[in-house]
């Protein structure tokens, strides 16, 4: 049976969401790394993914509204690399155009204190790419 990891990956943070029904996407948990170490941050995912017995692998792309791919599309993409090189995982990159700003936004509007913002932007980030996912699976 499958199960989903969506991922929202930062410069320091990793937001994890998950999905064991490949219906809803729910809040995991934050992981932290030291700032551009990715290796160390493919391996707290790859760890997760085996706690997890993890399927499928939703990993955020950000694409520039031109749908150009930068840097942090680029760290993405490399970051997909490494999860493939140490798993034997299905790894699919996800558009993630605005998923941080939404999270964002979803929060101020449920009145979320400003440092618990903070600390769930990621988890949620993660939702929306994965719950997004999810929603657009069947249409691949």
């Amino acid at each position: 049976m499958k199960k989903y990891l969506g991922i929202d990956l930062g410069s320091k943070t990793i937001g994890y969401a998950i999905s064991e029904s490949g219906i809803i996407a729910h809040t995991y948990k934050t992981d932290r790394f030291i700032e551009n170490e990715y290796e160390i941050a493919a391996e707290m995912i790859c760890q997760t993914v085996d706690q997890e017995k993890i399927t499928d692998v939703i990993l955020g792309l950000p694409k520039h509204m031109n749908n150009d791919i930068g840097i942090r599309g680029k760290i993405s993409q490399d970051m997909k690399t490494l999860i493939l090189d140490k798993r034997e995982v299905n790894v699919i990159l996800w558009d993630e155009r605005l998923s941080t700003k939404s999270a964002l936004m979803a929060m101020a509007k449920g009145k979320e204190k400003r440092n618990k913002q903070k600390q769930k932007k990621d988890e949620l980030a993660a939702v929306l790419i994965l719950q997004n996912y999810l929603d657009n699976k069947g249409d691949h």
